[in-house]
């Protein structure tokens, strides 16, 4: 008798996309800055963000599907929804943000790994309203650990490599 396997994991093909905003939470509660680029700084997040990891690794840099904005606003009975309202770092355009950890996402020079989903909170009510929290349920965006730091400007290229877990292989029996 064989005992399983685990086969390398493979990649699925890689999507492109569009950095439409930075956002810089410069301290707890303050006005989001809202800059043309940031350097991002591997284990820290966006350099002169007031969010220092509690861990190492598992929320340095979260991000939300520019796309998702219009389907919030309609959801709250807002006339628009603007990426610094909902306090993520990186909105992004033209790609669907991956959901799997360990899923890639690169931003120019710099690459970014899904550590899971950024749960909405109820400082989502505040923002947008009653109901807020419940119209970003599935769309909150990821958190990441940055695996390449570097510069990042509005404009850049996004790609999202997805990556596909690995399998056991089937026992035979003889």
């Amino acid at each position: 008798m064989e005992s399983p396997t685990t086969s390398p994991p493979v990649a699925g093909p890689a999507e492109s996309g569009r950095l439409e905003w930075i956002g810089i939470r410069t301290a707890h509660r303050a006005q989001v800055a809202e800059p043309p680029g940031a350097d991002v700084v591997v284990g820290r997040g966006l350099a002169g963000d007031h969010y220092i990891p509690r861990r190492s690794g598992g929320r340095e840099v979260t991000l939300i599907q520019f796309e998702n904005l219009e389907e919030i606003a309609r959801t709250c009975g807002l006339p628009q929804v603007l990426p610094v309202q909902l306090r993520r770092n990186l909105a992004v355009s033209g790609v669907r943000l991956p959901g799997g950890k360990g899923d890639r996402i690169r931003i120019g020079e710099v690459e970014l790994e899904v550590t899971g989903p950024c749960v909405p909170c109820s400082r989502m009510d505040e923002a947008l309203g009653p109901g807020g929290c419940r119209a970003m349920s599935g769309r909150g965006g990821v958190t990441t650990r940055i695996v390449r730091g570097g510069r990042i400007q509005i404009g850049d290229p996004v790609t999202v490599q997805r990556s596909v877990a690995p399998t056991p292989a089937g026992r035979r029996h003889g």
